[in-house]
């Protein structure tokens, strides 16, 4: 049987709720027969022996006529087999909406951190952070800020036409995690296992076809050697771009707005082009310091979230711990956002502070020194022998840190939002702990807490075992029961997917898969969060586990499925007010 979800596996942790869960369960039966709630078997809790042995098995047939091991060699008249058929729909149908009430009251505290990787703060003395949507979050203005700009630079500089300016920023069209094929100039959900995602592959704005997606590459499977090098680019002979940064969400829809303009005015272009004017356009929002000038003059119009990630950096220094900062952005830029989020004395707080570092080169490229850095931002050609509190640096490389600071291994944890950028060296070649940054955990977490999503998915699991066990019929009549049921399946799938987003969907799932950024923040993100400001509902002795999920081949009722403090369960640091969401 599939792994349930969650919530509804949540619901064995007590006795009544075992009872219900099974009772659900007993419409969703096996080829041998179905599993039947034993109320006089005896509980075993002893080690070595089974947990539960409330379970007992029966054969079940439609009127208790047909035993299932035969229903392929028997003959059945059509109506009976598809009203039995039915009746089991129904019935399982009617036990999973008495669930949702109950699974509904289980939902999910969006402040609570994440564990993939087993990991206590009482070992960690190090702390490090990134900047950019780490320490300071940005408001939506500044993906339109970005949009704009770079649209703009495409049409005076590259001589793109002047009718892109029609366009502007399209919020929320596209998510992180995308692939871009730059000579097919589709932008594309992929999952874990490198296929794609139907029904979520566009060129320009609009959606490509499930039968155009097949016949272009041959099925729905891209091959590794066209996928992304290690860090998300398209190079070495590689035709996919992975956009990993919250930043790239401007470039993915102008590249979709550009696109759109081309096909619809019927103009002949080359794709490799456009993917490489825009990147450049886009870089040179950063690379010029436009975007940077932009934030420092209105600083409230776009960087949010100041209280919170100052309560955390407090913490942690009246805790002794050490801190430190390495970041891409430039001085000038995080000294004013530091000052607005924290203020004029954030760098008391932490003991080395680096700018402009060049990741992910920093961790890799044992070449370029430290270079010391006044408050004027002029260059100081002093070789550095030390990293001093107070002081700024540029460059350097993360070699050198290690052997200036001694902050090796297990005891330094770095968050970063960046999972290639910022964090897979680390967790890899040098054994840093890891956090990852993940804003829009929040929204999603706020979307699977709905009544819509806990009535669909829970039915939708339903559903799917129910084919599963079911598909053995293999009579006509059966055949086009169930195929009615593939189409329902079929329907609350694209329906799951519009939910978090009508183009792309959710950012951890391609259906039932988990998608290729999810797998990435599997193996590269100790623990993963919405925001720092997650820090302050644990104390610093605080030790993440990672939930036990079971494996395919495993039970899965375990007495436990949800991390500590995830469901709303009586931790008083971890309760939130439904009414208040």
């Amino acid at each position: 049987m599939p792994t349930l979800p969650s919530p509804l596996l949540s619901l064995i942790r007590s006795k009544d709720g075992l009872q219900r869960l099974l009772t659900h369960c007993n419409a969703l039966h096996t080829q041998s027969g179905t599993w039947l709630l034993n109320t006089r078997a005896p509980l075993r809790a002893r080690t070595g022996e089974p947990k539960f042995s409330l379970l007992t098995r029966r054969s079940w047939s439609p009127q208790g006529r047909l035993p299932i091991l035969n229903m392929c060699t028997t003959s059945v008249d059509g109506d009976d087999m598809t009203n039995w058929l039915w009746s089991v729909y129904n019935e399982t149908k009617k036990q999973t909406e008495d669930l949702v009430p109950i699974i509904s009251n289980n939902f999910v505290n969006p402040d609570t951190i994440f564990a993939n990787n087993e990991m206590s703060l009482q070992d960690i003395e190090i702390y490090g952070f990134d900047y950019d949507y780490t320490l300071a979050f940005y408001s939506s203005h500044l993906h339109t800020l970005i949009f704009n700009i770079a649209r703009d630079i495409l049409i005076e500089e590259h001589r793109y036409p002047e009718g892109l300016r029609e366009y502007e920023y399209i919020p929320n069209f596209v998510i992180r995690g995308l692939h871009y094929d730059v000579q097919k100039a589709l932008l594309m959900k992929i999952d874990a296992f490198h296929y794609i995602q139907l029904g979520t592959v566009y060129r320009g704005l609009h959606p490509v076809s499930d039968k155009e997606v097949i016949a272009l590459y041959e099925g729905s499977h891209v091959p590794l050697e066209i996928m992304s090098d290690f860090y998300g680019k398209s190079s070495h002979g590689h035709t996919m771009k992975q956009f990993m940064d919250i930043f790239s969400l401007p470039e993915m829809t102008l590249l979709c707005c550009v696109n759109d303009y081309f096909m619809k005015h019927n103009i002949d272009y080359e794709p490799v082009h456009l993917y490489k004017d825009v990147k450049e356009a886009i870089g040179d929002v950063h690379v010029r310091g436009i975007m940077y000038r932009a934030v420092e003059a209105d600083i409230e119009k776009y960087i949010c979230y100041g209280e919170q990630t100052h309560a955390v950096l407090r913490k942690l220094s009246e805790n002794g711990k050490k801190m430190f900062l390495i970041t891409n952005s430039p001085f000038d830029f995080v000294n004013r956002g530091m000052n607005y989020i924290v203020g004029k004395d954030w760098r008391d707080l932490f003991d080395v502070v680096i700018v402009q570092a060049d990741k992910p080169g920093f961790f890799n490229d044992r070449r370029k020194p430290f270079r010391r850095v006044t408050d004027k931002g002029v260059l100081l050609w002093d070789r550095i022998h030390h990293l001093e509190k107070g002081q700024i640096y540029k460059q350097g490389n993360l070699y050198e840190f290690l052997r200036l600071t001694g902050w090796r291994g297990s005891k330094v944890l770095y968050f970063g939002d960046h999972i290639y950028s910022d964090l897979a060296d680390l967790t890899l070649k040098h054994g840093w702990r890891t956090g990852a940054i993940i804003p829009e955990l929040r929204k999603e977490i706020k979307i699977m807490n709905t009544e819509e999503y806990v009535h669909t998915v829970t039915w939708l699991q339903a559903l799917t075992t129910l084919l599963e066990h079911m598909q053995v019929h293999r009579d006509p009549a059966s055949q086009a029961v169930i195929q009615q049921w593939i189409t329902e399946r079929e329907d609350m799938r694209s329906r799951t997917k519009d939910i978090f987003n009508a183009q792309f969907g959710s950012l951890f799932r391609t259906y039932h898969n988990p998608t290729y950024f999810s797998r990435r923040l599997s193996r590269f993100a100790d623990i993963y969060m919405a925001s720092l400001s997650c820090l302050l509902n644990y104390d610093l002795k605080h030790t993440f586990y990672p939930r036990r999920t079971p494996l395919q081949h495993e039970s899965p009722f375990w007495p436990e499925q949800t991390s500590a403090g995830a469901m709303n369960i009586p931790f008083h640091s971890h309760r939130v007010d439904k009414d208040s969401e």
